[in-house]
């Protein structure tokens, strides 16, 4: 099989892009296993293929990838042409005002009401819905939320799932997917941009999707029908101490609908868990639900990561994760990662400075290395993609190879990923064990797994 990211980015086998992809060889692979493991799996299981490829190509035509959704519709035209055109005219039903971009998104904190960005829902129309399907529908909703607005997950969403007929495995392969595209798509874009393709990113004009600016009574009122319906398959919280604002270090995450129970596990899930201690953690055992899927997602995250026999410092990957997930609006994975940039650079102040001015149009931190690392992650981050050939020429001015430049935006790209899994499956708390510290991250991080036990 042609391998997918390359294919998306137009990048040919023998391509230097494609050689220095090499450099992270167990990254490239895995994330191609991840797009065999949540498209074309071997056992469908609760997802068919007509719904995943229906999912995939709708999720690329709100990102403003033309070429990934073609390609998906491609797989989902062999499966059910009818579906295919239903979902192209659900893409027309969420076309954007000039201008318009994500992501958005109602902070819970009213500490943070300031950076509230209110932005098109989507409802589809009774006709596409009778087209698709209750199941198929509410899961094209969800993918909605999580392409634009995914700080705007709470509970209900999953009720509402559950009520369509999709079940716990399937809203955990569900959300999979939609994440890791948000990934694919996004470092396509970036590989794109750095073989000089400046037409792989889309103008927001011809992409971000819309129909209503905020969520409307009627459609709140479906969410607390479905949760009082699913009762305990989704839990809320209504006693959690939840973060007000970013910070460094100090959160945990607890999980709305069940993890595996550890008892439970098949040697299968365990073999996903890559290591033995995550078994103690909800996170990875609500994960293992998809166990192909989580074991390819945690490879993937380790070698981009933590690679370090050449290419962009350990810093500045954190920091490029950090940038990602404060403007998705994600305070667990900004707290953990800008914890871990302070450590690995010694520069908190700075770190915490990104953390309470958040996201403008261009950084200013002092340094020219990490502004441009901040701006290419912000570009890539914006939904549709706005990382361009002018991005690339500021990396590689602050003195960035191409080899650093793509781990910067598989960082980022990569956050794009995680952010929506800890969205959409859970929440944040700030926890309350004097001196816990946030180290205890739940990214996939090998240090980190004694520490997030102890909960």
């Amino acid at each position: 099989m042609a391998d997918i990211i390359n294919l998306l980015a137009g990048i040919a086998a023998n391509d230097p892009v494609d050689e220095l992809r090499g450099h992270r060889a167990q990254a490239k692979e895995n994330a191609q296993l991840s797009f065999e493991a949540l498209l074309e799996p071997a056992d469908q299981k609760s997802v068919s293929f007509r719904d995943r490829y229906a999912v995939a190509a709708f999720t690329a035509g709100l990102l403003g990838s033309a070429r990934a959704e073609e390609f998906y519709r491609d797989l989902l035209r062999d499966e059910d042409e009818s579906v295919s055109w239903a979902v192209a005219e659900l893409l027309d039903e969420a076309t954007a005002p000039a201008g318009t971009a994500g992501p958005y998104g109602i902070f819970e904190s009213a500490a943070l009401a300031e950076e509230n960005v209110p932005g098109p829902w989507l409802a589809a129309a009774d006709a596409t819905a009778a087209r698709l399907g209750e199941k198929l529908t509410a899961g094209l909703e969800f993918a909605h939320l999580l392409v634009l607005h995914p700080r705007d997950s709470r509970p209900g969403h999953l009720a509402l799932l559950l009520e369509a007929g999709w079940d716990e495995d399937g809203i955990v392969t569900l959300a999979q997917l939609v994440s890791f595209l948000n990934f694919q798509i996004r470092i396509s874009t970036g590989l794109a941009a750095l073989t000089d393709a400046a037409s792989a990113t889309q103008s927001p004009a011809d992409a971000a999707p819309s129909s209503h600016d905020a969520e409307d009574s009627s459609a709140s009122a479906r969410v607390d029908e479905a949760l009082r319906a699913v009762e305990d398959r989704v839990k809320t919280y209504p006693n959690l101490h939840r973060p007000e604002l970013f910070q460094q270090g100090g959160l945990g995450w607890v999980p709305w609908i069940a993890p595996v129970a550890e008892a439970d596990l098949s040697d299968e899930q365990r073999d996903a868990l890559i290591e033995a201690g995550r078994a103690k953690n909800p996170y990875f055992r609500l994960l293992a639900r998809d166990p192909a899927a989580l074991k390819a997602r945690t490879l993937t995250d380790f070698d981009i990561f933590f690679n370090t026999t050449d290419g962009l410092g350990r810093a500045e990957r954190e920091l490029a994760a950090t940038a990602a997930s404060r403007l998705n609006g994600c305070l667990f994975c900004a707290s953990v990662h800008a914890d871990r940039a302070t450590e690995e650079s010694g520069r908190r102040d700075v770190v915490q400075r990104l953390l309470d001015e958040g996201i403008g149009t261009k950084s200013h931190l002092g340094d020219q290395v990490w502004d441009a690392v901040v701006d290419a992650s912000v570009a890539l981050t914006l939904t549709p993609q706005a990382f361009g050939v002018a991005h690339v020429e500021q990396l590689r001015a602050a003195g960035l190879g191409d080899g650093d430049i793509i781990d910067a935006l598989s960082c980022a790209a990569f956050f794009n990923w995680a952010n929506r899994l800890m969205l959409s499956l859970g929440e944040p708390e700030v926890l309350k064990q004097a001196g816990y510290s946030s180290s205890a991250d739940v990214h996939e991080r090998r240090a980190d797994d004694e520490a997030v036990s102890r909960r």
